[in-house]
Parts: C-alpha cells; structure tokens; sequence
C-alpha cells in the first residue's frame, strides 16, 4: 500500500516522485503507461525528427475533424515514455510571459503570481551559460545554450533585426521581446529531460517505486475518496488518508477522470460509467498554440539535409556528436522570435521557431533536398475546445476537439504572423542561402489566399493546455491547491490545470507546476 500514488512519470510526474519521495516514511509508487527512455533517439537532440514515427513512446493522438481547417484530423504526438513529452520535444527551454502568470493569480491566487512562480523556476535550474539574477544555477534541471548553431539560425536573427525588430540574447530575462536563440534542456549536448533531471537521481530510493508499461484504466474511488488505482491486471491500494495524482497531460487526465466517474453526469451515464461526481468542467477549456509554416528552399551550403553528397557529413556530425558537440546535438528549432502582430498590443503575441532544414508533417515525412522552415503560433488563442470520451473503454483514445479557429480572431491573428514570416525568410540574411519561397508559394498573394493556405496547413506546435482548469470558483475542476473538487484524496498537477495557455513553450511550467504543488503539500 501506499502513501502517493503518481500516474504518469512525465515532465511533472517525475518532479512529483522526486519531491514526495524525500520523506523516507511515505512510500511512493510512480506508475507510467510507456517503456523506460532507453531509445538513442531520445537522447540525441536531433534524433527528436524521428521521435513522432516511434509509437512505443509516443501515443500519437489525432484530433476529430476541424471544422475551421478544412474538416482535417491534426496530429498531436504525446510522450509516452520516462519523462513524457520532455523525452520528445525540442528542449526549449521557455517560462512564458511575466503578465500570463498574473492571470493565472486572478483565478488561482497569488501562489500562481509571477514572482511565486519565478523563484520556484529558479529553485529548479541549473544554468550552465547564464548566471544573472534572472536564472538559477544550483537546481536540478539542466538548461544551457545550444551546442552548434546552424549559421542559417544566425541568419535568421539578422534577418529579424533587419526588418526592426530587437535583438534578444535571453527570453526567459528582462523582455521577451525580439529575436535570438533557443536555450535548450540539455547537458554535455545531449536531451536532459524530467527523468533524467529529476528520477534518475533518486532511482535508488527505497520508498520509491517505479512502473513502467503500466497504464492506469481508472482511479477506484469510494465514499468521494480514492482507495487506489486499476491497472489491466491489478488494483493498486492507498494506506488510509493517502492519494493519487494524476500527471497525465491535458489529454490523458481529463480522460482518466471521466472514466472514474468525474466529469459531466449526463455524458459519463450515457457511457454507462457510474457517475461518482457531477463536475462539467472537466475536459472544457482546451487550449492550443497553432501554428503555420513559411518554407524556402536552400543551396545546400549549410542548411541541414538529405542527399547521398550528404553522407560525409552526416558521419563527421556522428563523430562530432560522440564528443557532444557538432550538427547531432541541435534541438532542430535553433532560432525564435517574439513579436506583436499589432505595435498597439501590450506584450508579443506571436512565437516563431526556425529549423534550418525542412520540416514537414512533424517529421513524418522524410524530405530530400536543402531548405528552412519557419513555424509562427498564436500565442494567446482566443478559441477553447475539449476532450471528451469517445468509449468507456480505457484502451480507446478520447476524442480531442480542438476547435482551432473557432474565434474569428485567431485567424487574423496568424494571417498577420504568417506576412511576417514571409518578409523574414525574403530578408537580406539569408540572400546566400535562399533559392526560392516553397510555402505559402510565391502564387499565393491576397489575404483570401493566405487565409486559405492557413486553414489548409497549420498544425499544432504541441502545447495543449487548461482541460482540468484550476481556479478558486466552483466552475473549475481543481481549487489552487490542485485538489479535484468534489472528492478528497485526488489531485491533478500538469499543463490540464492551467486556466490560460502560457506565451511560450509549455515544459518548463508544467515542470513549476509540480514543484508548486510539492511544496503546498509539505506546508499543509
């Protein structure tokens, strides 16, 4: 039996297990759906190309159809292994905006404000390339600049410069604003995700067990309070007063909820799921950055590629890459950006990551030949959707409705961050690469085109948030202490609880998100 029990050992699921687990007397079970993180891919940044093809680790979800991008089914790859998705994504290392947090404060209290959650971000780095007072340097999680830096993400910088725009050598320091380089999650030029930052130092723990291919089909809850969690073969018990904490994602929490009976009523008996407690909020709230590209083809002087003249190289990266250094230890996205699609805003609203090769169907795709992409996002969507189940079999996924564009502003907003992104890749930086636009397409001019070509191709950039709102009313799912209302002993604590999506990328604080709660549970 246990004190905690944690499903889900990703990016806040390990933070969790860490933290809890420093009391030898509480006896801690991290449980994750996945197989251990042992695939060279993972650890090798630029293997993360390859990372949305490998199903074992990925759980590889689609949306339903979208009503406002054509009625296609978009593609969300998920971590499913050690660590989640900081075991797949691009290492970048991002807080968000000083003013995202201070919202997060109106709803939740001031536990949330920015400059509560600013000294936990710094309780919790290690800085290996900036020690100012905006970092820290003596936590765990490891954050350094890139290894290698491709001159065509230099380019682009220049090219952001070039067209007025300021040149920013730190996001996460006194502004936001402007163009410059990523810094990543990595160590020695290789990934440093949750697992690796957080459980694999305290594997050794005895009050501490892990389990791994092990998927959770429902919290067991009697009299409004957890008694444990089922497995396929099994049911894993709590001591008296223990909980459970779901660290799922804002995908798989929500669902993990509904199908224990937490959620809308009417929908759950629909399913023939005994309705535990009535809350509707569950699964609303969906948030997303969504994201279109700008691509140009490239002379092959240095962008990254595939051809057979490519060989030779790829073998000087590999060689390179044993050192920890060299083309191998790129997180793909070098170069950002952030912006105001108009000067009268108040802070950016829009990201840019730059990849100095094509990038095409999340990787999927193979692509021969030389080019850049630039992705852009809206960074504050106006639009929300939902998870909701589609069966009340655990093995089924739920059906994500995403609802891009359903807010007539979104579109705007990306019709403008796409007009950038063109004049960024026709910018005199990057005239001793470029050949020619490929995306949108030198034929495609008018708003109505563009606007066209969006709906046609965006694609999520991988931050889904807010399906288990966090807030003090009765309408959200969980109060500031992220205790699920309506029952005792349950908790939820990763992206699922934030009210409002970030301005950035989102590992970083879904991190934060489990230190914060880690301390609320020792204090209380």
């Amino acid at each position: 039996m246990y004190d905690y029990i944690i499903v889900g050992a990703g990016s806040a699921g390990c933070v969790l297990a860490n933290r809890l687990s420093r009391d030898p007397d509480r006896r801690i079970c991290l449980i994750e759906a996945g197989p251990p993180d042992t695939s060279p891919f993972i650890h090798m940044p630029l293997g993360l190309a390859a990372l949305a093809r490998i199903r074992s680790i990925n759980w590889g979800y689609s949306t339903e159809p979208e009503a406002e991008l054509g009625g296609r089914r978009l593609y969300w790859p998920r971590g499913r292994t050690l660590g989640g998705s900081s075991s797949i994504n691009a290492m970048i290392y991002m807080r968000g905006h000083p003013q995202d947090y201070e919202g997060w404060a109106k709803h939740a209290g001031d536990e949330w404000g920015w400059e509560s959650v600013r000294r936990l971000f710094l309780q919790m780095e290690r800085n290996a390339s900036i020690t100012d007072d905006h970092h820290g340097t003596e936590g765990e999680l490891c954050v350094s600049d890139l290894r290698h830096v491709n001159p065509l993400s230099r380019a682009f910088v220049e090219a952001g410069v070039q067209l007025g725009y300021p040149r920013n050598a730190d996001f996460n320091g006194a502004s936001q604003e402007g163009f410059g380089l990523y810094q990543v999650t990595q160590r020695d030029g290789r990934r440093f995700s949750s697992a690796r930052a957080f459980l694999e130092p305290i594997s050794h723990r005895p009050n501490l067990e892990l389990r791994t291919g092990a998927q959770v089909q429902r919290v067991v809850i009697q009299h409004r309070r957890p008694i444990g969690v089922s497995l396929a073969d099994e049911m894993l018990r709590l001591k008296a007063g223990g909980e459970v904490i779901l660290c799922g994602g804002a995908i798989n929490s929500p669902q993990l909820l509904m199908l224990s009976g937490i959620g809308n009523g009417k929908d759950l008996a629909g399913l023939g799921i005994e309705v535990v407690h009535h809350l509707p909020a569950v699964g609303e709230n969906l948030q997303d950055h969504l994201d279109i590209t700008a691509m140009a083809s490239a002379n092959g002087r240095d962008a990254i590629g595939l051809s057979l003249g490519g060989l030779p190289r790829l073998w000087k990266a590999w060689r390179a890459y044993r050192r920890g250094e060299g083309e191998l230890t790129s997180n793909v996205a070098e170069g950002g950006g952030f912006v105001r699609s108009d000067p009268s805003r108040d802070r950016p609203n829009l990201q840019f990551h730059f990849i100095p090769a094509y990038m095409r169907d999340h990787g999927r795709q193979v692509s021969f030949g030389y080019g850049f992409t630039l992705h852009v996002c809206d960074l504050l969507p106006k639009s929300r959707g939902r998870i909701r189940l589609a069966s009340a079999d655990p093995a089924a996924a739920a059906a994500i409705e995403a609802n891009y564009l359903s807010h007539p502003d979104d579109a705007g907003t990306l019709l403008a961050g796409l007009k950038i992104a063109r004049r960024l890749l026709a910018a005199p930086a990057f005239a001793p690469y470029r050949r020619a636009e490929v995306l949108p397409g030198e034929e495609i001019q008018s708003d109505d085109e563009l606007l066209a070509f969006i709906r046609g191709r965006a694609e999520t950039i991988y931050h889904p948030v807010g399906t288990c709102r966090m807030g003090r009313d009765d309408g959200s799912v969980v109060d500031p202490q992220l205790r699920v209302r309506g029952v005792e002993g349950l908790r939820v604590a990763d992206a699922s609880v934030m009210p409002t999506l970030i301005a950035g990328n989102t590992n970083a604080p879904v991190m934060m998100i489990a230190e914060n709660l880690a301390g609320m549970m020792r204090r209380n």
